[in-house]
């Protein structure tokens, strides 16, 4: 069986066309002769997909996929109608699949449950069936029978990817291959080969019946000397209609954490290492009963990082933390907080609106900062959760015990539960517009009421992105902000006004580095907006890297001349200009990332 066939992850869908519209195949016409040089690197691709295939089953890597079912809209273009989130563990070491992270709230068996709404919607507007081929598929072109005896290949161009020079054929199958076979278009790096980017769909030419399945964009990053990896993939599906059902869909998927050991199953290991753990406790005095119960608290909290890290859903330390840590210190600053212990921020790794806090340290999910369009937003997401330490609502100390922690990956969002109760939220609320009113942001709700306004407005139909899955939400049952007192006096959201810029869309600050979880912000230039369109709030939108060859990391100074430097400070809040690109509107930036890409070379 192939690895294709045995695919257990990808919502499985595929447009089926219907005997009346089949058409007769087309006759088949040979390809334009390559060039020995061309031929060349063909071959050589051919040989380096295998390769990067064997590198991928050596992996378990996390994939997560998010999805937007669009219709059209008269001013928009487009809106997000719902959407469906899945984020899974997969496991190439004896077949091709994928154990999904299960939630609490989760009804069913299987990686389909809760999916079924979902499709239902989407059967309104297409006729739709599971197919062997789903969105983890797409990280592969043919796993088993991409060559030269199976696939003709047409020379396009040169193109340059960012910092990579590449060649560009059009790939597709040769006469009566069967169906499901790759077509379309790959980039070709001409330094060893890699396909670093493949953009078509699987099809079929079996004549009388004609299946096409959905398109998409595929990516893959130089995570390591001469290893390419797929990274993130595209899929977009559309179909005109007047009418106000859904009409297509939209999604993304992101590929980390090929790093990542193996996953913990019970019964496999009985203890969780802490890498790096340092003991800094004091031995020259006793310790009360207060300090007791704060040093068991915090080792919850050690605890449940260290394991949220293994599972890949926590980026590891980064500066991007320094930066949210600013922002914080900002906040406790100006209410004055004498607190026992310093405050520290990290990110997870997942797209839903959420943060929560675990002892003393801040989470924020990446698809909370990445909508947020500036520091003041920021702050107000922060000062709710300094709200909840301020206040001791601690983390639950039972996770001071390892033993409890003991469980296979996929069920950290069934077995860690982290959110505060409805009680707890509304006194942090309270709590955090006290906060953020004395601190340097005081003036600037109204920035804050517009991303809460567009967040309520999105909220009936993307339920996925504001669903919680370790925390807590933005939203209180009734689906009000916790915080809208913070954005009283805001004024009305207005789509068409140019100057308000309420929420971004989704990716717009973060990126992942696949290979070690890290997070770096995002170096984008200001573009001019054109139109409410431009804007685009909280969606899912194309995927482009510009791609560098791997670098490695920065020799990290000696210890006396770091002690000689002073950390750099976040810089202070300006106002995004008018008619400028939402994502470019970014909290302050952090230390410049070493794996920027190169400013992109024009071809020859």
């Amino acid at each position: 069986m192939s690895l294709r066939n045995m695919c257990t992850l990808g919502l499985a869908l595929f447009l089926s066309v219907g005997a009346a519209q089949a058409k007769k195949e087309a006759k088949y016409v040979p390809p334009v002769p390559l060039t020995p040089e061309q031929a060349a690197l063909v071959q050589k691709a051919v040989d380096r997909e295998k390769a990067t295939v064997k590198q991928i089953q050596k992996s378990t890597p996390v994939v997560q996929t998010y999805i937007q079912n669009m219709r059209p809209d008269a001013k928009l273009q487009t809106v997000p109608v719902s959407d469906q989130y899945i984020v899974a563990r997969v496991d190439f070491g004896k077949a091709f699949v994928a154990n999904p992270y299960e939630t609490r709230t989760a009804k069913g068996k299987g990686f389909f449950k809760g999916t079924h709404k979902f499709l239902a919607d989407l059967t309104k507007s297409f006729s739709i069936s599971y197919s062997a081929t789903g969105f983890m598929d797409m990280m592969f072109l043919d796993p088993v029978s991409f060559d030269q005896q199976h696939y003709d290949f047409t020379y396009v161009r040169r193109d340059f990817l960012g910092g990579v020079r590449t060649l560009v054929f059009d790939v597709k199958p040769k006469p009566k291959e069967g169906y499901g076979r790759f077509s379309g278009r790959i980039w070709v790096e001409d330094q060893d080969g890699n396909i670093v980017r493949f953009n078509g769909s699987y099809t079929g030419n079996n004549g009388e019946e004609i299946a096409r399945y959905y398109h998409f964009d595929s990516w893959r990053l130089n995570v390591q000397p001469d290893v390419w990896l797929p990274t993130a993939i595209y899929v977009e599906e559309t179909q005109k209609s007047d009418t106000k059902k859904a009409t297509g869909f939209r999604a993304q998927t992101y590929f980390w954490g090929y790093s990542l050991k193996l996953p913990q199953h019970e019964g496999e290991s009985e203890s969780i290492q802490v890498e790096n753990a340092q003991d800094q406790s004091d031995q020259s005095q006793d310790v009360s009963p207060l300090q007791a119960r704060r040093q068991w608290v915090s080792q919850a909290e050690q605890n449940v990082l260290d394991r949220l890290t293994q599972a890949g859903l926590l980026a590891p330390p980064s500066d991007f933390d320094k930066v949210l840590e600013t922002v914080t210190n900002n906040i406790a600053i100006g209410s004055k907080l004498a607190l026992p212990d310093d405050i520290h921020c990290r990110v997870m790794l997942t797209t839903p609106l959420e943060s929560i806090s675990i002892g003393n340290t801040i989470l924020l999910s990446k698809g909370l900062v990445d909508v947020l369009p500036s520091e003041e937003d920021l702050a107000a997401v922060l000062s709710f959760q300094l709200a909840h330490i301020v206040l001791g609502h601690h983390i639950d100390t039972r996770y001071a015990f390892n033993d409890r922690l003991l469980f296979p990956d996929e069920a950290t969002f069934a077995k860690f539960n982290m959110n505060h109760s409805a009680i707890d939220n509304e006194t942090a609320a309270k709590k955090a517009v006290e906060l953020f009113n004395a601190s340097v942001y005081h003036d600037k709700g109204a920035s804050v009421g517009l991303f809460f306004q567009a967040l309520q407005m999105r909220s009936k139909e993307l339920t996925y992105l504001v669903t919680p899955r370790l925390g807590d939400s933005l939203l209180k049952p009734d689906g009000t902000p916790w915080l809208v007192a913070i954005g009283q006096g805001a004024p009305k959201l207005n789509m068409d006004d140019l100057t308000q810029i309420a929420a971004l869309p989704l990716n717009s600050h973060l990126k992942i580095d696949p290979w070690d979880d890290k997070v770096f912000q995002l170096n984008v230039k200001p573009a001019p907006l054109l139109s409410a369109r431009d804007k685009m709030p909280f969606e899912v939108t194309p995927i482009y890297y510009r791609l560098q060859r791997y670098q490695p990391p920065v020799q990290a100074p000696s210890s006396t001349a770091a002690a000689t430097t002073a950390p750099a400070s976040a810089a202070p809040a300006t106002a995004a200009p008018a008619n400028a690109d939402p994502a470019a509107t970014q909290p302050p930036p952090p230390p410049a990332d070493p794996n920027q890409a190169p400013p992109a070379a024009s071809p020859q």
